[in-house]
């Protein structure tokens, strides 16, 4: 039978998802030195897995079949993992060697991996969303699986931390595809914005397809924002219930995600320009986190 990885070789995979994590640009802070020491690696690994399993989606110039495929043996590794079968280790592969000691020392619900993957899944597959309705179902399985994981690893999994925690990593999605309208139509002919909404405001495809700003592209992200700011209310009082590191941590979160808010509702000039926190507003986005404030 063959060992489980030794220990060595855990911090290592441990080291490579806390580099993948720092090399990305995020808005919003992964595994930060506001996380408590021990959980830093273990968040890494859950970003290392869902940034990977991202790109397969996305990344490259692969067919859609070669990334379908990708995704589908992701996610037998990733039961083959969760059952520990000495006889199909995850190899070389650092992502695997992470998670799976994560998975087993904080007995992390698989199936918020799976809905990773089928989100991943439909984003190769699905590039129009009818309506708010199909938009939330995406989200529900592309960002709120990670908040849920981190509770899950804090061991804060109440039902109510759990549905404030999916408004808050909803509202952070909803974010992005403001921040990414003109980059998610160029890179991957994908529009997350509802359709229905399009039609009510008067958008069609060819305003994306211009990168052009007019009156009626800002009333549709004018109700983008409206429902972001709805959902926000409802999360934010988790960063004040949550003590410690962990409320802390997700202050920050939420305070840099209020300004990257607020710069894109502000905006009247060009919504497809991607707005990016500056010094100022680090500082702003710590003083808010320190004084418990949302």
């Amino acid at each position: 039978m063959s060992a489980s990885p030794a220990p060595a070789r855990v911090r290592e995979a441990y080291r490579y998802c806390l580099d993948l994590a720092r090399r990305h640009y995020e808005n919003f802070p992964v595994a930060s030195r506001a996380v408590p020491a021990r959980l830093r690696c273990p968040i890494a690994a859950v970003y290392a897995f869902a940034r990977t399993a991202d790109d397969f989606a996305d990344e490259g110039t692969r067919t859609p079949e070669e990334r379908l495929a990708l995704l589908e043996e992701y996610g037998r590794r990733l039961d083959v993992m969760a059952a520990g079968d000495p006889q199909d280790t995850p190899g070389d592969d650092p992502v695997f060697i992470a998670l799976g000691d994560a998975y087993r020392n904080y007995r992390l619900p698989l199936t918020l991996f799976h809905d990773l993957l089928d989100a991943f899944r439909q984003d190769v597959t699905k590039k129009r969303y009818a309506d708010f309705a199909e938009v939330m179902d995406y989200c529900r399985r592309s960002a709120n699986p990670v908040g849920r994981l981190l509770l899950h690893l804090y061991g804060e999994t109440s039902y109510d931390r759990l549905a404030r925690s999916d408004a808050v990593c909803s509202a952070l999605q909803l974010i992005n595809f403001l921040q990414d309208i003109g980059q998610d139509y160029r890179e991957c002919g994908r529009i997350y914005l509802p359709q229905d909404d399009m039609r009510a405001c008067g958008v069609g495809e060819d305003a994306i397809s211009a990168v052009r700003t007019d009156a009626a592209m800002l009333r549709l992200v004018e109700l983008q924002v409206v429902r972001i700011r709805a959902l926000y209310a409802t999360g934010a009082p988790l960063g004040r219930e949550l003590r410690g590191r962990l409320g802390l941590e997700l202050r920050l979160i939420l305070s840099g995600a209020r300004r990257v808010l607020d710069k894109l509702a502000a905006e009247r000039m060009d919504v497809f320009s991607r707005p990016r926190l500056k010094r100022m507003d680090w500082v702003g986005v710590v003083w808010d986190a320190l004084k418990r404030q949302d």
